[in-house]
Protein backbone atom coordinates (compact mmCIF):
# COMPACT_ATOMS: atom_id res chain seq x y z
CA UNK A 1 0.00 0.00 0.00
CA UNK A 2 1.38 3.21 -1.32
CA UNK A 3 1.49 6.08 1.23
CA UNK A 4 3.14 9.49 2.10
CA UNK A 5 4.94 10.65 5.59
CA UNK A 6 2.03 12.06 6.03
CA UNK A 7 0.24 9.14 7.39
CA UNK A 8 2.91 7.39 9.31
CA UNK A 9 5.30 10.20 10.69
CA UNK A 10 2.74 12.40 12.89
CA UNK A 11 1.42 8.88 14.91
CA UNK A 12 5.40 7.81 15.24
CA UNK A 13 6.53 11.66 16.57
CA UNK A 14 3.51 11.28 19.46
CA UNK A 15 4.30 7.95 20.60
CA UNK A 16 7.45 5.98 21.26
CA UNK A 17 8.24 4.16 17.88
CA UNK A 18 9.71 5.41 15.08
CA UNK A 19 9.59 4.49 11.11
CA UNK A 20 12.70 3.81 9.34
CA UNK A 21 13.53 5.07 5.55
CA UNK A 22 16.17 2.41 4.18
CA UNK A 23 18.03 3.70 1.47
CA UNK A 24 17.62 1.02 -1.18
CA UNK A 25 20.28 0.15 -3.90
CA UNK A 26 18.66 -2.11 -6.06
CA UNK A 27 15.50 -4.88 -6.42
CA UNK A 28 16.66 -7.28 -4.40
CA UNK A 29 17.01 -4.82 -1.53
CA UNK A 30 13.51 -3.21 -2.12
CA UNK A 31 11.93 -6.46 -2.26
CA UNK A 32 13.98 -7.97 0.91
CA UNK A 33 13.25 -5.08 3.35
CA UNK A 34 9.41 -4.96 2.09
CA UNK A 35 9.37 -8.53 2.68
CA UNK A 36 10.60 -7.34 6.30
CA UNK A 37 7.91 -5.17 6.71
CA UNK A 38 5.22 -7.56 5.46
CA UNK A 39 6.93 -9.81 7.63
CA UNK A 40 6.39 -7.82 11.02
CA UNK A 41 3.51 -6.05 9.66
CA UNK A 42 4.82 -2.43 10.22
CA UNK A 43 5.39 0.63 8.38
CA UNK A 44 8.25 1.12 6.12
CA UNK A 45 9.82 4.37 4.00
CA UNK A 46 11.97 2.97 0.56
CA UNK A 47 14.47 5.72 -0.41
CA UNK A 48 16.07 6.35 -3.87
CA UNK A 49 19.48 8.33 -2.86
CA UNK A 50 21.21 10.68 -5.28
CA UNK A 51 23.68 8.00 -5.89
CA UNK A 52 20.69 5.62 -6.99
CA UNK A 53 19.31 8.80 -9.09
CA UNK A 54 21.69 9.09 -10.99
CA UNK A 55 22.35 5.73 -11.43
CA UNK A 56 18.97 4.74 -12.53
CA UNK A 57 16.86 8.18 -12.75
CA UNK A 58 13.75 9.05 -11.39
CA UNK A 59 11.24 7.42 -13.52
CA UNK A 60 13.12 4.21 -13.63
CA UNK A 61 13.59 4.17 -9.59
CA UNK A 62 9.91 5.19 -9.48
CA UNK A 63 8.34 2.46 -11.22
CA UNK A 64 10.65 0.29 -9.18
CA UNK A 65 9.68 1.14 -6.13
CA UNK A 66 5.96 2.31 -6.88
CA UNK A 67 5.32 -1.22 -8.13
CA UNK A 68 6.74 -2.43 -4.79
CA UNK A 69 4.90 -0.31 -2.65
CA UNK A 70 1.18 -1.03 -4.21
CA UNK A 71 1.84 -4.22 -4.45
CA UNK A 72 2.64 -4.85 -0.78
CA UNK A 73 0.25 -5.73 2.33
CA UNK A 74 2.71 -2.80 4.03
CA UNK A 75 2.26 0.58 4.37
CA UNK A 76 5.34 1.58 2.12
CA UNK A 77 6.15 5.54 1.68
CA UNK A 78 8.48 5.79 -1.72
CA UNK A 79 10.81 8.54 -0.81
CA UNK A 80 13.24 10.67 -2.78
CA UNK A 81 16.37 11.28 -0.62
CA UNK A 82 18.83 14.41 0.05
CA UNK A 83 17.76 16.42 -3.46
CA UNK A 84 19.29 19.77 -4.06
CA UNK A 85 17.72 20.12 -7.42
CA UNK A 86 13.83 21.51 -8.00
CA UNK A 87 14.01 20.08 -11.36
CA UNK A 88 14.67 16.34 -10.16
CA UNK A 89 12.01 16.66 -7.14
CA UNK A 90 9.19 17.59 -9.49
CA UNK A 91 10.20 14.98 -11.98
CA UNK A 92 10.39 12.10 -8.99
CA UNK A 93 6.68 13.56 -8.36
CA UNK A 94 5.41 13.08 -11.83
CA UNK A 95 6.81 9.60 -11.60
CA UNK A 96 4.85 8.19 -8.67
CA UNK A 97 7.74 9.18 -5.65
CA UNK A 98 4.73 9.52 -2.53
CA UNK A 99 7.34 11.84 -0.71
CA UNK A 100 10.37 13.77 -1.29
CA UNK A 101 13.21 15.69 -0.04
CA UNK A 102 14.34 19.35 -0.74
CA UNK A 103 17.74 19.47 0.50
CA UNK A 104 18.68 23.07 0.83
CA UNK A 105 20.73 22.64 4.03
CA UNK A 106 23.83 24.15 2.66
CA UNK A 107 21.55 27.22 1.64
CA UNK A 108 20.97 30.44 3.48
CA UNK A 109 18.18 30.62 5.97
CA UNK A 110 16.36 32.80 3.81
CA UNK A 111 16.83 30.72 0.60
CA UNK A 112 16.23 27.27 1.93
CA UNK A 113 13.16 28.64 3.30
CA UNK A 114 12.11 30.26 0.09
CA UNK A 115 12.79 27.27 -2.49
CA UNK A 116 11.21 24.23 0.30
CA UNK A 117 8.22 26.39 0.29
CA UNK A 118 7.85 26.40 -3.41
CA UNK A 119 8.48 22.65 -3.15
CA UNK A 120 5.77 22.46 -0.60
CA UNK A 121 3.17 24.49 -2.48
CA UNK A 122 3.39 21.89 -5.76
CA UNK A 123 3.94 18.97 -3.74
CA UNK A 124 0.87 19.31 -1.10
CA UNK A 125 -1.21 20.06 -4.41
CA UNK A 126 -0.16 16.73 -5.32
CA UNK A 127 -0.62 15.08 -2.16
CA UNK A 128 3.07 14.23 -1.62
CA UNK A 129 4.97 14.90 1.58
CA UNK A 130 8.01 17.02 1.65
CA UNK A 131 10.97 16.14 4.11
CA UNK A 132 13.75 19.37 4.35
CA UNK A 133 16.85 19.76 6.57
CA UNK A 134 17.71 22.57 8.94
CA UNK A 135 21.46 22.62 9.96
CA UNK A 136 23.74 19.93 7.99
CA UNK A 137 24.56 16.24 8.78
CA UNK A 138 28.01 16.21 7.46
CA UNK A 139 29.28 12.74 6.02
CA UNK A 140 31.90 10.44 6.94
CA UNK A 141 33.15 10.21 3.62
CA UNK A 142 31.69 10.65 -0.38
CA UNK A 143 30.28 14.00 -0.17
CA UNK A 144 33.13 16.20 1.67
CA UNK A 145 31.64 19.56 0.29
CA UNK A 146 28.33 19.14 3.01
CA UNK A 147 29.37 21.26 5.82
CA UNK A 148 28.88 19.92 9.81
CA UNK A 149 26.65 22.39 11.04
CA UNK A 150 24.46 21.50 13.88
CA UNK A 151 20.50 23.13 14.18
CA UNK A 152 19.86 25.96 16.02
CA UNK A 153 16.03 25.92 18.14
CA UNK A 154 15.61 29.27 16.34
CA UNK A 155 16.59 28.90 13.08
CA UNK A 156 14.55 25.34 13.48
CA UNK A 157 11.57 27.08 14.67
CA UNK A 158 11.31 29.48 11.47
CA UNK A 159 11.87 26.61 8.54
CA UNK A 160 9.23 25.32 10.34
CA UNK A 161 6.58 27.48 10.24
CA UNK A 162 7.57 29.25 7.16
CA UNK A 163 8.46 26.69 4.78
CA UNK A 164 4.95 24.81 5.62
CA UNK A 165 7.08 21.06 5.06
CA UNK A 166 5.70 17.94 6.80
CA UNK A 167 8.97 16.57 8.53
CA UNK A 168 12.61 18.28 9.52
CA UNK A 169 15.91 16.65 9.31
CA UNK A 170 18.19 18.03 12.09
CA UNK A 171 21.89 18.19 13.33
CA UNK A 172 22.36 16.96 16.79
CA UNK A 173 25.46 15.25 16.32
CA UNK A 174 24.34 12.41 13.54
CA UNK A 175 26.78 11.59 10.81
CA UNK A 176 26.21 10.03 7.69
CA UNK A 177 28.13 6.85 6.58
CA UNK A 178 29.62 5.66 9.62
CA UNK A 179 30.48 1.80 9.86
CA UNK A 180 30.22 2.27 13.88
CA UNK A 181 28.47 3.86 16.08
CA UNK A 182 30.48 6.85 17.01
CA UNK A 183 28.42 9.36 16.73
CA UNK A 184 27.54 11.29 19.98
CA UNK A 185 23.56 12.69 20.40
CA UNK A 186 23.06 16.36 22.12
CA UNK A 187 19.61 15.30 23.70
CA UNK A 188 19.54 19.10 25.05
CA UNK A 189 19.75 20.29 21.63
CA UNK A 190 17.34 18.30 20.52
CA UNK A 191 14.66 19.11 23.54
CA UNK A 192 14.82 22.96 23.01
CA UNK A 193 14.51 22.07 19.04
CA UNK A 194 11.48 19.76 19.67
CA UNK A 195 10.19 22.75 22.09
CA UNK A 196 10.25 25.26 19.18
CA UNK A 197 8.86 22.91 16.39
CA UNK A 198 5.79 21.93 18.28
CA UNK A 199 3.93 19.38 15.62
CA UNK A 200 6.58 18.72 13.00
CA UNK A 201 7.79 15.16 12.91
CA UNK A 202 11.62 15.13 13.09
CA UNK A 203 13.77 13.09 11.18
CA UNK A 204 17.35 11.34 12.19
CA UNK A 205 19.58 10.59 9.11
CA UNK A 206 23.00 8.10 9.47
CA UNK A 207 21.02 5.22 11.71
CA UNK A 208 24.16 3.44 11.99
CA UNK A 209 26.46 5.69 13.43
CA UNK A 210 24.57 5.49 16.47
CA UNK A 211 24.38 3.22 19.57
CA UNK A 212 21.74 1.14 19.97
CA UNK A 213 20.74 2.84 23.68
CA UNK A 214 21.02 6.24 22.14
CA UNK A 215 18.42 5.18 19.35
CA UNK A 216 15.73 3.67 22.19
CA UNK A 217 16.13 6.91 23.65
CA UNK A 218 15.37 8.69 20.55
CA UNK A 219 12.75 7.14 19.69
CA UNK A 220 10.51 8.37 22.11
CA UNK A 221 10.70 11.62 21.68
CA UNK A 222 9.62 13.98 18.77
CA UNK A 223 12.19 11.64 16.28
CA UNK A 224 9.54 9.84 13.86
CA UNK A 225 12.25 9.09 11.06
CA UNK A 226 15.57 7.25 10.87
CA UNK A 227 17.20 7.24 7.69
CA UNK A 228 19.43 3.94 7.37
CA UNK A 229 21.78 2.91 4.14
CA UNK A 230 25.28 1.72 5.60
CA UNK A 231 23.69 -1.30 7.82
CA UNK A 232 22.26 -2.80 5.00
CA UNK A 233 24.60 -2.06 2.09
CA UNK A 234 26.98 -3.93 4.67
CA UNK A 235 24.69 -6.82 5.23
CA UNK A 236 24.36 -7.29 1.53
CA UNK A 237 27.83 -6.79 0.38
CA UNK A 238 29.65 -8.54 3.16
CA UNK A 239 27.32 -11.78 2.62
CA UNK A 240 27.49 -11.35 -1.62
CA UNK A 241 31.11 -11.31 -1.02
CA UNK A 242 31.40 -14.46 1.64
CA UNK A 243 28.76 -16.32 -0.55
CA UNK A 244 30.32 -15.92 -4.08
CA UNK A 245 33.78 -16.88 -2.22
CA UNK A 246 32.39 -20.23 -0.81
CA UNK A 247 31.45 -21.04 -4.24
CA UNK A 248 34.02 -19.88 -7.67
CA UNK A 249 32.82 -21.71 -9.74
CA UNK A 250 28.92 -20.30 -9.64
CA UNK A 251 28.70 -17.17 -11.86
CA UNK A 252 25.12 -16.44 -12.00
CA UNK A 253 23.94 -13.35 -10.64
CA UNK A 254 20.34 -14.33 -9.78
CA UNK A 255 21.77 -17.46 -7.59
CA UNK A 256 23.97 -14.95 -5.51
CA UNK A 257 21.37 -12.51 -4.75
CA UNK A 258 18.44 -14.59 -4.11
CA UNK A 259 20.62 -16.18 -1.13
CA UNK A 260 21.89 -12.89 0.19
CA UNK A 261 18.55 -11.15 0.11
CA UNK A 262 17.35 -12.83 3.67
CA UNK A 263 20.56 -11.33 5.38
CA UNK A 264 18.94 -7.88 4.25
CA UNK A 265 15.73 -8.90 5.31
CA UNK A 266 17.03 -9.98 8.52
CA UNK A 267 18.67 -6.23 9.10
CA UNK A 268 15.85 -4.55 8.28
CA UNK A 269 13.66 -6.80 10.62
CA UNK A 270 16.51 -6.13 13.50
CA UNK A 271 16.19 -2.17 12.68
CA UNK A 272 11.84 -2.24 12.63
CA UNK A 273 12.02 -3.84 15.59
CA UNK A 274 14.53 -1.90 17.56
CA UNK A 275 12.28 1.57 16.26
CA UNK A 276 8.97 -0.34 16.95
Amino acid sequence: MLVTLNEILPDAANSNYAIPCCNVFGYEEGRAIVDAAETLKKPIILAANKDMVDFMGVEALGKMLVSLATSSSAKVCVHLDHTYEENIVFNAMHHGFSSVMFDGSQLPLEENIRRTNNVVQVAHALGVSVEGEIGSVAYKEGRDHIKSIKTTPEDARRYAEESGLDAMAVAIGNVHRLTTPDSIIDYELLESIADKVNDIPLVIHGTTGIKEADILKLKQTRVAKFNIGTSLRMAMGENLRRLMNEEPHKFDKMYFMQKAMPFVQAEAERIIRLLN
